[in-house]
């Protein structure tokens, strides 16, 4: 399962933090951000994850997170 969300994470330190985060709760997931796209990109890939979560953990911490059409 692969998902690439739209956020607006705009420093390394702020992706390696939530990075950090959501491996926490699916440790077994690839995560990584693309903060030189315009959309900021945030990719992750692995077996079982909700993505509303992912969602709601950077919402949570104050960033816009929404699925990438």
């Amino acid at each position: 399962m692969i998902e690439i969300f739209k956020t607006n994470v705009q420093k390394k330190s702020d992706s390696n933090y939530i990075i950090s985060i959501i491996k926490q709760q699916f440790p077994d997931c690839k995560i990584n951000f693309d903060l030189e796209d315009c959309d900021r990109i945030l990719r992750i890939e692995g077996g079982r994850f909700n993505p509303k979560q992912i969602i709601e953990h950077l919402n949570l911490q104050g960033y816009i997170c929404v699925p990438l059409e």
